[in-house]
């Protein structure tokens, strides 16, 4: 972890010490721009103030000349690597503006006719020093929740010895060390409680909001805060293996990786710098052509080529998956690349897993019968009473319903277990038996109830109550449906997504389930290697499709599927078969994801619009198309037209936080 932290606070101060240059660079040349536009003949003229002495215009010169090559000089470093990589740019195009206007206005200085624009100069410097420091400002702010990540990590650990308690650096934690973690510490590994509890502040780390209460035997994640017990704690994972440092990676692997959007992006820069080059040079001998003088040529040939530089352009993508997917990383959803994450605005189809997707993954009540006369929370009580000490999940979950209804357990004597068949004992004096079908079959009972046939066909499991062997009532269990499930498939079908299951459960399960959630289509007794010849099938028909699933069973599934998601994955993100990782465990989190990936994509093609399409206006306008009716651009002026637009793209990205 240490390492992934100082790579990432060495890349942090990087990009601190370039804006601080760009800062500094911007307000020296912009103190100095005062007295050249001072000196300058045409500002003197529109203000109607005169200054002159003896060497004004090599002052004039000297000072500019400093501005030329300080103010300007990231922009003439920046040609010299366009050209290096033969991908000329925004840095091509405005290192030739500057210096064709410093060097004609510096040849007009020493003796060649005509009027030097310094002015026009410096003005350009400053705004290109502005617009460059505001929008690294803004691609600083886009990647803040990453760099926070990396300080999340405590530096110190107590260490629990032989010896003692000793103090020692996080960096040099191994799994198995015990360490103890006090109120309001950070914790500093992955690991797991072996004493004590409290609770735990995961929101930086997952996105959860709510402190989650932690006891003997459950796990934490490093980086996460322990809001007030004093804990003892082995570490399982720490370092590189740690589930921080894997979110760090991964979130940066996405913010460094291409898309294909990007690559179309800086494709189109590069013709648009060749494409404002050739306009330039046209425009200059067009003027030239139709009498007008060579500095007012060479401005609009400038001008051109300031107000059409391609900045916006390569901000319009990167700024946008750079706010996306650090939403995506505050809200505990991780992605693999940018191409996953853009395709996913494409799905057709969302193919979820059963067991621990759409279900809760335990069984629990749906239904209580009632015959002769008693009331629910008479078969609750019994049956409950009888199942206390069991440990079966069928037991388990009839106890849980009697906890929720706040019903007092009596005590049980007798007490017997009955293979096969279920328990009995006697409560109140009398013989209560919690029994199955198989205990009906050998007594020969027989039991005609119309809900309890239709609760079977669904597949429940059903628990017959027999009171000194007459039929109370019955209880159907199941695996519970997720309390968000029907919410996520209605919010998915909204946006014209078609919901599917895919289980290895009975067909009877399957059915219930389907129609509970109102899903489009279900596959019902698929064994986990056939899951994936399921989603080729559906492929087949010209649909694209993202699989839900745990990551484990539904590996090849996952796999196969064009978007493959994993969800339930808690600190176990390394889950090679899924593209998009859903920690918190939460179904709504799929929604989120699809709804961002259409909002971004939306957002990718604002800008790239905005970005190319106003130069369809700003370059006829730059080039004098509308000089007759009185409307002339300088540089200065392509230079404000030119960061407005970049100032547009960097505000639309931003807009994804507040959806």
């Amino acid at each position: 972890m240490s390492n992934c932290t100082n790579c990432n606070n060495q890349l942090s101060n990087n990009h601190s010490r370039m804006i601080k240059n760009f800062k500094r660079r911007f307000f020296i040349s912009f103190i100095l721009t005062i007295p050249v536009l001072i000196l300058s003949p045409l500002i003197q003229q529109f203000l109607g103030v005169y200054v002159h002495f003896v060497g004004d215009k090599y002052i004039l010169f000297l000072l500019s000349a400093f501005i030329f090559i300080y103010g300007g000089w990231p922009f003439l470093k920046g040609f010299y690597g366009e050209l290096r990589n033969k991908q000329p740019g925004m840095m091509t195009l405005i290192a030739l503006a500057i210096s064709v206007a410093f060097f004609y206005s510096a040849a007009i200085i020493f003796g060649l006719k005509g009027k030097y624009f310094f002015w026009e100069l410096v003005t350009l410097i400053d705004i290109m020093l502005l617009g460059h420091w505001v929008e690294m400002r803004s691609t600083m702010g886009a990647s803040r929740a990453l760099r926070a990540m990396t300080e999340l990590m405590p530096s110190i650990a107590h260490l629990k010895t032989d010896k003692g308690i000793k103090d020692v650096s996080v960096s040099k934690l191994k799994v198995g060390n015990v360490i103890l973690i006090k109120a309001g510490e950070k914790i500093p590994a992955d690991g797991v409680i072996i004493k004590g509890q409290t609770s735990v502040n995961e929101a930086m780390v997952t996105g959860e909001s709510r402190p989650i209460n932690k006891n003997k035997g459950d796990k934490l994640i490093g980086g996460s805060i322990n809001n007030e017990g004093t804990i003892d704690f082995k570490v399982t994972r720490a370092g590189e293996n740690s589930y921080l440092s894997q979110l760090i990676n991964l979130v940066e692997k996405v913010q460094k990786s291409k898309s294909k959007t990007q690559d179309l992006a800086n494709k189109a820069a590069m013709w648009l710098t060749i494409i404002a080059i050739s306009v330039g040079l046209i425009t200059l001998f067009l003027w030239l052509y139709f009498g007008k003088n060579f500095v007012f040529s060479l401005e609009r040939m400038v001008t051109v080529m300031v107000i059409t530089c391609p900045h916006a352009l390569g901000l319009a993508i990167p700024l946008v998956v750079a706010v996306s997917t650090t939403l995506l990383a505050k809200k505990g959803l991780l992605i693999r690349d940018r191409n996953t994450f853009e395709n996913a605005r494409n799905i057709d189809v969302i193919v979820f897993d059963k067991t621990g997707t759409l279900t809760k993954g335990d069984f629990g009540v749906t239904n209580i019968i009632t015959e002769n006369g008693y009331k629910k929370k008479d078969v609750l009580f019994y049956a409950a009473s009888l199942d206390f000490n069991s440990t079966h999940p069928i037991a388990q979950g009839i106890i849980k319903k009697a906890e929720e209804k706040n019903i007092y357990l009596a005590d049980v004597s007798n007490f017997k277990s009955l293979p096969g068949e279920g328990v009995q004992g006697t409560i109140n004096k009398k013989l209560v038996k919690a029994v199955g079908e198989n205990y009906l079959n050998e007594k020969k009972i027989r039991i005609n109830n119309k809900k309890i046939n239709e609760l079977s066909k669904e597949g429940k499991t059903i628990v017959y109550l027999l009171l000194e062997e007459n039929f109370i009532g019955a209880i159907a269990l199941a695996d519970l449906i997720r309390s968000e499930s029907k919410d996520v498939i209605k919010e998915l079908k909204s946006m014209n997504i078609r919901c599917m299951m895919l289980t290895g459960d009975k067909k009877e399960v399957a059915n219930w389930v389907a129609k509970e959630l109102k899903l489009d289509d279900y596959f019902a007794e698929i064994l986990p290697e056939r899951k994936s010849k399921i989603i080729k099938k559906i492929q087949a028909k010209g649909l694209k499709v993202a699989m839900v699933g745990d990551g484990i069973n539904d590996a090849p599934a996952l796999t196969q599927a064009d978007i493959g998601v994993a969800i339930g994955a808690g600190t176990d993100i390394a889950i090679e078969s899924a593209d998009i990782i859903l920690v918190k465990n939460n179904l709504k989190d799929i929604v989120v994801v699809m709804g961002l990936a259409r909002d971004t994509y939306l957002k990718m093609k604002q800008n790239l619009l905005w970005a190319s399409g106003y130069n369809a206006i700003a370059i006829p306008l730059a080039a004098g198309a509308l000089y007759n009716l009185g409307i002339i651009l300088n540089p200065a002026i392509g230079a404000v037209l030119m960061s407005l637009s970049t100032v547009i793209v960097a505000v639309n990205a931003q807009l994804l936080r507040i959806k």
